[in-house]
């Protein structure tokens, strides 16, 4: 019986018939696809949603835990400079963000983006560092979040078994049953749909911005003057744990690495970077967003403008009440009260720990589907990740698998260094969203933009090496654990992604198989 052979249909609409690994997908495809019905997400988030959303993942155990670390090792009451220019850092990514996500209003974030301007095969890096970015940063709060459960628990005469308290809290086999249900709880709510999570993050968020302002309002009158001096403190040679900055001048130089000064406030700012890691998780909910084109940017960068003024009024007030030297590393907010006499306060911040770092994690969870559900939708991952469910229109399995795999993680898995793997895949981010801004500034001058970001290209060119300066002040270890990330990614893509991807099937580019 003859075979008879359908006739190449030809490439998707909209897809450039681009060959290898740099096929891109067009802005008009990638809407076009959001209409699917088995792929359709539920429109439900407004610009206020979105800037709570913003606020409620960026407040977190960045101001809570990582002030009295950069404080203390780092930049002294220079912090505050540190957090101003990691704010810096971010405003100019933001407005690249902005741009992208009012032209694109589509699921996916950086990965989308991406695709749209460099290609598939860095729209695979992106995605997969945004996997590194927002499964880890999850796993990282909700162990920060269980520490501050187990101390409170402590506190009240009821303390956990050493075998549930995690990693490096007793002998032989430890899990750590608190993060272990947070990331199942914030699994569920997620699940449920946006507007639920929209309703909890918006109660939580009012709760944590309560506790931010009773810092700065009740800590105000505890400011001592000579806790300020020096305010940029000498700087001084360290054994270790210098960025690769200052690895390379030392090669080059003779650089001697150190801790405070102008190179010590650096420094910093790439630590505390990681305080303010979640506002590019709004443009992952642009898909679900009723006005994405203009509610997207409002809440960007509303929500980076009120955390920037609340960070740096906490880092003026906290190194005031309390000497740098002296500050706790875990708990600089809550010890900065005990030391000035008044527990109670301190007991309130704790407990505003607590409850603010719930709706980080469930926020950090919400972007990690919604990028695993972008890039199942393009074929590079399985389609079980895209499935959406009937009734609440989220994409449940993505969400179920990976929020159990996240808990796992976080169940055993000790993260001390796991929030400088965050911060250097959240500014690689930021690296490739602004390089897309200006391609396609060139390449589709005609695209409808809800936003433009100003001064292009000085903008993005200044966001790219703002971001890369900040990379290089992480450590050499931070550097080789994210090669080792990559290249684990690029072995996917070759074994599973770039043999499924739909823009091959459609284009007919991929003839490697």
């Amino acid at each position: 019986m003859p075979v008879t052979t359908q006739p190449d249909s030809g490439p998707e609409p909209g897809t450039r018939r681009t060959s290898g690994l740099l096929r891109t997908k067009s802005i008009e495809q990638s809407i076009k696809d959001t209409e699917e019905p088995e792929h359709r997400l539920k429109k439900s988030l407004s610009a206020l949603d979105l800037t709570v959303f913003g606020v409620g993942v960026v407040i977190g155990s960045g101001i809570f835990v990582i002030t009295g670390t950069a404080a203390t090792d780092y930049a002294g009451p220079a912090v505050t400079i540190a957090f101003a220019v990691a704010a810096v850092v971010c405003a100019l990514a933001a407005l690249c963000y902005a741009e992208f996500a009012s032209t694109v209003p589509v699921a996916g974030s950086a990965y989308t983006f991406a695709f749209a301007s460099l290609g598939e095969f860095p729209a695979w890096i992106i995605g997969w560092d945004l996997i590194l970015e927002l499964a880890l940063g999850c796993a990282t709060v909700a162990v920060g979040w269980s520490g501050y459960v187990q101390s409170l628990l402590d506190s009240w005469g009821i303390p956990l078994p050493e075998a549930l308290r995690g990693p490096g809290e007793g002998s032989g086999f430890t899990f750590n049953l608190p993060a272990f249900l947070l990331v199942l709880a914030v699994m569920t709510v997620v699940v449920l749909g946006m507007k639920l999570s929209a309703w909890v993050t918006s109660v939580v968020v009012a709760i944590k911005v309560v506790v931010v302002l009773i810092v700065i309002a009740v800590g105000a009158f505890f400011i001592t003057g000579s806790n300020y001096s020096p305010y940029i403190p000498p700087s001084k040679s360290t054994e270790g744990g210098s960025g690769l900055s200052q690895t390379l001048l030392e090669g080059i130089a003779g650089f001697t690495p150190s801790s405070f000064g102008i190179m010590g406030i650096f420094t910093a700012a790439a630590v505390v970077f990681f305080a303010y890691i979640g506002f590019d998780v709004v443009a992952t909910a642009a898909e679900e967003t009723r006005n994405p084109q203009k509610d997207v940017p409002r809440g960007i960068l509303g929500s980076l403008a009120i955390c920037t003024v609340l960070y740096c009024a906490v880092a003026a007030v906290v190194t005031g009440m309390q000497s740098y030297k002296d500050l706790d590393a875990d708990a600089p907010l809550a010890e900065a009260f005990k030391a000035v006499g008044h527990p109670f306060w301190a007991g309130v911040i704790s407990f505003g720990a607590v409850v603010g770092l719930t709706v980080v994690c469930m926020i950090l969870l919400l972007g990690q589907s919604r990028v695993f559900f972008a890039m199942s939708r393009d074929g590079l991952l399985p389609p079980v990740f895209s499935a959406v469910h009937p009734k609440f229109r989220t994409p449940y399995r993505s969400t179920i698998i990976l929020g159990l795999i996240t808990a796992l993680v976080a169940g055993f898995v000790s993260l001390t260094e796991l929030s400088k793997l965050v911060n250097i895949g959240t500014l690689f981010a930021f690296v490739i969203v602004a390089v897309g801004v200006l391609i396609l500034r060139r390449t589709r001058p005609d695209l409808p933009r809800g936003f433009k970001a100003p001064w292009v290209p000085v903008l993005p060119i200044a966001s790219v090496a703002c971001s890369v300066w900040l990379m290089l002040n992480l450590s050499v270890e931070t550097w080789l654990r994210f090669a080792v990330w990559m290249v684990i990614g690029v072995v996917i893509y070759f074994a599973y992604g770039r043999r499924h991807s739909r823009a091959a099937a459609h284009t007919g580019a991929d003839n490697s198989r």
